[in-house]
């Protein structure tokens, strides 16, 4: 490990049903535990960026979640719109009906004209494979998918969908990735010794329910409501 863990945290508070008080709440406890991001519902952009305005936290957004099956054209909409408002760092949903239908060329355009806007304003792209859905083969394949697409990052799960990460699907991401692109395990990462594992494997970031944050940065208790998502 080359840094803390809170610093390869991104701190997860996006179940839909979150009161703008409870989104509030849980924006400062990334903040407090110092994380890299608050990764938050596009709903909630303005109110993280204007939390973590002279933090060390960046702000980190979904989109096209949960699912990914939105047109590419809206996709790239809502990059361009996120990155306007602020965020550091956005996280979409790859269209996994497509990859696992085969559609390299339309997965490829998909995660491309994300990750182009994107960049025009120094913005990173994750892109989540709902790595539960596909086989090790499709995992493969979508990395260097993502690769050839210019994205940041490749993620495992949206956590709303499936088992989270496992072990196999990481090492499959890695593997394939030879150092081209950082990989970020999320889902079912709830406490310090599965979070550590897979530092010590060599991923990049880890997405992480907020109400685990705690318990992963070394504290034994946790919060009692669990907002986040993952």
């Amino acid at each position: 490990m080359t840094q803390s863990m809170n610093r390869y945290l991104d701190h997860a508070v996006l179940k839909p049903e979150m009161t703008r008080q409870e989104a509030m709440e849980w924006i400062q406890s990334g903040i407090q535990y110092k994380v890299k991001t608050v990764c938050v519902r596009p709903c909630d952009i303005d109110l993280a960026v204007q939390l973590c305005a002279g933090t060390e936290t960046d702000v980190s957004c979904v989109l096209g979640f949960p699912h990914g099956c939105v047109c590419t054209e809206s996709k790239a909409a809502e990059a361009a719109l996120y990155a306007a408002k602020g965020v550091a760092e956005i996280d979409m949903v790859a269209n996994y009906g497509w990859i696992r239908s085969g559609l390299w060329d339309e997965v490829l355009a998909d995660v491309k004209a994300v990750a182009d806007v994107a960049h025009t304003k120094n913005v990173a792209v994750k892109v989540i494979f709902e790595t539960s859905q596909l086989t090790l083969e499709e995992i493969a394949k979508t990395t260097e998918i993502c690769i050839a697409a210019g994205a940041d990052f490749v993620k495992t799960s949206t956590g709303f969908n499936g088992g989270g990460a496992t072990e196999e699907g990481v090492d499959c991401m890695l593997k394939t990735a030879a150092g081209r692109i950082k990989v970020k395990p999320s889902g079912g990462i709830r406490d310090a010794a599965r979070a550590k594992m897979f530092v010590e494997r060599g991923v990049d970031r880890l997405g992480v329910n907020g109400s685990s944050t705690p318990a992963i940065c070394g504290e034994e208790s946790q919060p009692a409501c669990g907002c986040g998502g993952y």
